[in-house]
Parts: structure tokens; C-alpha cells; sequence
């Protein structure tokens, strides 16, 4: 169906280039500041500050909304999904247009080049007046209108689309709809400078208030307590909350206000659920206290992958990983917070999403991945993870599942450490490793006959070589030890044991193209691989894929099933709807209702029943065998 006129932004077309509308302003600026003595256009420097803190505050908001550690006060329990997040990715459009429209009116009205006076009595209650007399009301009876069959269906309906409210979801909708948002907003602020009576303070306080109002009410977390208005209820006509706004999204006939249910209660409109929905999710009545079935303990790797999450940026915690140079100067300020965090900070609730009526969790232990090899550091990040588990366990969680780091041999025997200090544990503690090993061994073509394994003598190592001999595969094994090579061979069967082979160069391959990296490959390393080469790998972080003649698989991962609700975020270093394996593994093992610890040493006879028991739940893996 094609769009109807004003439904589309005029630069939708543009991406990212749409920011460049902006230069003329801040050309002007540049020549004010470089060529003359003083700016013969302060506004153009106002508008270019109003534009980035209404873009600072939707931000701020968006942090707050998705800081889930908080244990606020949430209205709706399921998650931002993708699509909704595609949908919302330009909500800044009506900033910019909004900036425009102000550069306008000042062009039409050289007074405004006059420097206003900072504050102004008369200006703010001239401005509250025409707020309340002229702008309420008008967005009132527009919204109204819009929810008329036609301007919902091609204008309106967009915003709706929204399942989950969000901050950003206020700046989602049609052309048209800011357009008139823009007068609304206008009214009141070029009404107060006509009379004479404009400030500063009164546009920048307006114009920031006003999208505080919106960024709350579109907010999917409840800010106001309902005993505010249980002593003051003449303020619940006054002030609308996120549990207001939220009803009239879904039930789309009632509360139609700006930011004052009064004008519903003039006019019949006002949601009779409203005040006892916000009383019920405020007094902690609600489902905000559901224990998840499973929860995936997982780690920060470094500075750059710790803004690459929803509180940080939703919209970059929505795409893989990658390291983006314009987040380099907010590096040196994320360090200190991880700092803090290392000092002060618990284990803390980070992303969540449901699959078939079971809630699913990951939680963050506060620690850099190279914390983990840190002597003196161990015993702190055990205490940590010792104290999510048992959190878990007096929760009610079923199964716990260890991320990379969290599980390391050398720090706590995979889990072992947990078990044996609480064998009374009711949560299930999982390493996830066994699902880790069949997703590589699997991803290895049935006609390969011999393979390259760097850490060979880890626990994941010894899995994979130890599966692949029993297939007749030859397996150089690369270890310094050769009494823990031995050890590793003896249990294989006697029939395969020779396909064993110990190396302690890595020259001893350079006739092999499938490497499986398991330890740390440099690339100077590399360079021993023939032409060809793939490198299939478990390393964390994984290995640099420095040889353009080569190709390089991802980490050992798997594709969530496709009923999964509420999952809007990426794990590090992959696409969406991807979960690294040991995620998996500890969401089978939930599924499955096993009632084991999944610790310690890999079970190889158990490789290919936790593969196909992940199969028979939908998951898929990434790559094609």
C-alpha cells in the first residue's frame, strides 16, 4: 500500500547522512567562533545544544529503562524484541525536524537573535498557561482524531506498532504527527516571546521538561509510587505515569492526554483500571518477583564489549559486535565505571527473554576477562560466582549455566569447586561444555581425515580429540606435555589410539587445513597453515583472522528456536538470535528436566545426545554440516 502525504520523513532515505542536515548550523557556528568578534546568531548555538541534551535525555532514559538490575517497578514483563527495535532505530527524526522548524523561526523573527534574559517570572507562567489552556487540550482532541479510522491507519498506527513501551517509542511515528507535536510544543514557548516576555531558561527548561514527560510516559518502568497519590489524589489529574500512558496503548478508546489526565476525566476518556493498575505495580503486587527457570552467569570481556549492551546502547546491542571508532572517546569514562564496578559492584540482572512460557536470564559477574588470569584476583571472582549460585538456588532457579571464563579449569575445575563446597544445591550447576564440543565436532565435514588441535589437553580439547579418534580421524594434538597427552590417549579405545598424534610445533601442520583452535593462535602462528586453511576455534577472545587465503568460523554457538519472545540484544561477536554453545547447553539441560550437574570433565559418550536432545528443542546451528 503506498504512503499517504506526511506519513514518510523526508529524509528517511538518507540513514545516517540525515545527521548532516545539521551543518549548516554548525557551519555558523564555526565561522561566528572563528571570524567575528561575537556571534551574530547565538540561537544557532542554542538549537545545536537543545538538540543534543533532548538526544542526551532520551538516552539517559533509555539506560534507566533497560537497567533491569534495579528491580524496578516494570509494566509490561515481556522484552523489546528486534522489530520493534528496526522500527524505533530513527526515533531522533522528530529532533531533527523540530531543529529545523526552530532555525525557521528564527529566520522569521530577528528578535530572536537578541540575547533573552536568563530567567524571566512573567515568561514561565505566560508559558504554563499556554501549556496548560492551549497545548493540552489541542493534543488531546488531535490524538483523538488520529485514532479515527482512517488518520490510525495510515498515520497513527505506527506508533502503535510498538508492543512494549519504550523511551524511544515516544519519537516513533509518522511526519505528520511531529509536525503537529511541533506546534504543540511551540505554542506555549513562541507565545511567551511574542509577548515579550521570553528566557532562556524557559526554552531550554520547557523543551528538556517536555521530553522528560514523554520519555516517562513512554517508559516501561513505573516511576511514581502509588502512595504519592493515595495522600495527594489530586495530583493523579494533574500528572500522567508510564502505568497510564501504557493502558491507553492497550486499550487505544481511553486516556488520550498529553501530560494531564484531567482533560480524559472532562471528557470521558479516562481508563477507570488506571489508578488501581498503578497502585498494583507500584506496591510490588504484580509479576515484577518471577523466577527465571534458567540463568546463562556470563562475564565483561573488556571496555569496548561493555558498551555493547541494551543500557548502554540499545540500538548497538541489537547488532554483532563490533568495535566502532566513535565509541572510542567515551572508552577512558566506561573504564572508570568498570572500575567502580570492580570495587563496589554484584553480580547484576542483564538481558532476559522467554521460551515457551519458561523465563530466561543472564546475569553478569562485574569482572574483565583478564581479571580471570590474575592470581591474586581468583578467589575474589569465585566468591562472586559462589554468590550468584547460591542466589539461584535460594530463588528457585532450575539450572545455572556458566559462561567461558566462569567455568576455567585452572580457577574453579569447570564448576567442580561450587558442587563440592554445597552438595545440598537444588539449582543445577552446567558448564555447558558438552554442548560446546558437539557444535564443533559437528561442524567438522565428514570427510576430513585430519585435524590440527590447539589446546588439545583442555577440557574441551580432550573432548574433541578423544570424539574425533573414535570417527578415525587423525588428530596432531599440540601440547608441550607429553604425560597429559598420554593421559588423554589411554582413554581412547585401543583401536584408536593411534590416531593420536603429539606435536610441539606448530610446523608439524603445515600440511593440515582444518585447525581447531582451542589456545591462542598468533599470527605469526598462522602462518604454518596452508593456503585454504579453516579455523575452527573455542578460544576466548577468539583468534585474529590475519591470513586473507584463509577462513575463520566463529564460536562454537548455536540458533536459538524460533518461538523465542522478548530477545532484543546480541551475545559478544554474534548475529542475532544466536547464543554462544555453553548458553545453549544449559538451556537444553532445562529443558530436558536433567537433573545433574553438568561439571567437571566432559562425558564424550554424551556428546551426541545433548546434540540431538538441542535439535529436538529447535535449536539450529550456525553453520551448515
Amino acid at each position: 500500500m503506498a504512503k499517504k502525504p506526511l506519513s514518510a520523513w523526508p529524509w528517511e532515505n538518507l540513514g545516517s547522512f540525515k545527521y548532516v542536515i545539521y551543518g549548516p548550523l554548525a557551519a555558523n557556528v564555526m565561522y561566528s567562533w572563528i571570524y567575528e568578534d561575537s556571534y551574530k546568531h547565538p540561537w544557532c548555538v542554542h538549537i545545536l545544544i537543545i538538540c543534543a541534551l533532548r538526544g542526551f535525555m532520551h538516552q539517559l532514559w533509555n539506560s534507566y529503562n533497560n537497567m533491569l538490575f534495579l528491580g524496578n517497578c516494570r509494566i509490561k514483563q515481556q522484552g523489546v524484541e528486534f522489530k520493534q527495535i528496526d522500527n524505533e532505530w530513527d526515533w531522533d527524526n522528530f529532533i531533527l525536524l523540530q531543529g529545523l522548524l526552530a532555525t525557521m523561526a528564527c529566520l522569521m523573527f530577528p528578535s530572536m537573535d537578541d540575547e533573552f534574559p536568563i530567567w524571566n517570572t512573567k515568561g514561565f507562567i505566560t508559558l504554563m498557561l499556554l501549556h496548560i489552556m492551549v497545548s493540552e487540550p489541542l493534543y488531546y482532541w488531535m490524538h483523538r482524531f488520529f485514532h479515527g479510522r482512517y488518520l490510525f491507519t495510515h498515520y497513527h498506527s505506527l506508533h502503535h506498532s510498538s508492543s512494549v513501551p519504550h523511551p524511544f517509542t515516544a519519537g516513533h511515528a509518522t511526519f505528520l504527527e511531529h509536525l503537529i507535536l511541533s506546534m504543540v510544543i511551540g505554542i506555549p514557548i513562541m507565545g511567551s516571546i511574542l509577548m515579550g516576555s521570553g528566557s532562556t531558561s524557559m526554552i531550554y527548561g520547557y523543551v528538556l521538561g517536555f521530553d522528560f514527560m514523554r520519555c516517562m510516559g513512554h517508559s516501561n518502568v513505573e516511576v511514581i509510587h502509588g502512595a504519592i497519590f493515595n495522600k495527594l489524589p489530586f495530583l493523579r489529574y494533574l500528572i500522567y505515569t508510564p502505568t497510564y500512558h501504557s493502558l491507553h496503548h492497550s486499550d487505544m478508546g481511553t486516556n488520550f492526554c498529553l501530560f494531564m489526565p484531567l482533560f480524559d476525566a472532562m471528557w470521558n476518556t479516562l481508563n477507570t483500571n488506571s489508578w488501581q493498575l498503578h497502585n498494583k505495580i507500584t506496591s510490588n503486587s504484580g509479576e515484577n518477583g518471577r523466577v527465571p527457570d534458567f540463568v546463562f552467569l556470563a562475564h565483561i570481556l573488556d571496555v569496548m564489549s561493555a558498551m555493547h549492551i541494551a543500557f548502554v546502547n540499545r540500538s548497538f546491542a541489537s547488532i554483532s559486535f563490533s568495535t566502532r571508532i566513535f565509541l572510542l572517546p567515551f572508552w577512558p569514562a566506561t573504564l572508570m565505571i568498570l572500575l567502580m564496578m570492580w570495587a563496589w559492584s554484584k553480580t547484576f540482572l542483564l538481558t532476559f527473554y522467554n521460551l515457551r512460557g519458561r523465563l530466561y536470564q543472564t546475569w553478569v559477574v562485574p569482572r574483565f576477562g583478564f581479571q580471570y588470569f590474575l592470581p591474586f584476583a581468583a578467589d575474589g571472582i569465585n566468591k562472586k560466582i559462589e554468590e550468584a549460585i547460591l542466589k539461584a538456588d535460594r530463588m528457585g532457579v532450575k539450572v545455572i549455566s556458566l559462561a567461558a571464563l566462569n567455568k576455567n579449569e585452572a580457577l574453579n575445575g569447570g564448576g567442580t569447586l561450587f558442587v563440592n563446597k554445597h552438595p545440598q544445591l537444588k539449582v543445577r550447576v552446567c558448564h555447558g561444555n558438552t554442548l560446546s564440543a558437539a557444535v564443533i565436532v559437528k561442524e567438522i565435514p565428514k570427510d576430513v581425515k585430519e585435524v590440527f588441535l590447539t589446546g588439545s589437553t583442555s577440557k574441551l580439547g580432550r573432548a574433541i580429540a578423544l570424539y574425533l579418534c573414535r570417527r578415525h580421524v587423525r588428530v596432531l594434538m599440540l601440547t608441550s606435555s607429553t604425560e597429559r597427552f598420554q593421559k588423554i590417549q589411554k582413554e581412547a579405545p585401543t583401536d584408536t589410539q593411534n590416531y593420536l598424534v603429539h606435536v610441539t610445533k606448530y610446523q608439524a601442520a603445515q600440511n593440515c587445513k582444518t585447525w581447531i583452535a582451542g589456545k591462542w593462535i598468533t599470527p605469526w602462528e598462522q602462518r604454518w597453515a596452508p593456503s585454504g586453511t579453516h579455523f575452527h576455534q573455542f578460544v576466548v577472545p577468539p583468534i585474529l583472522a590475519s591470513r586473507r587465503d584463509c577462513t575463520y568460523g566463529d564460536l562454537a554457538a548455536m540458533r536459538l528456536p524460533e518461538d523465542v519472545e522478548g530477545l532484543g540484544s546480541c551475545e559478544y561477536k554474534l548475529e542475532r538470535g544466536v547464543v554462544h554453545a555453553c548458553h545453549a547447553g544449559g538451556a537444553v539441560h532445562q529443558l530436558e528436566g536433567w537433573t545433574h550437574h553438568e561439571i567437571g570433565p566432559i562425558d564424550v559418550d554424551r556428546i551426541d545426545l545433548v546434540w540431538e536432545a538441542a535439535l529436538k528443542h529447535g535449536f539450529r546451528p550456525v553453520f551448515q554440516p
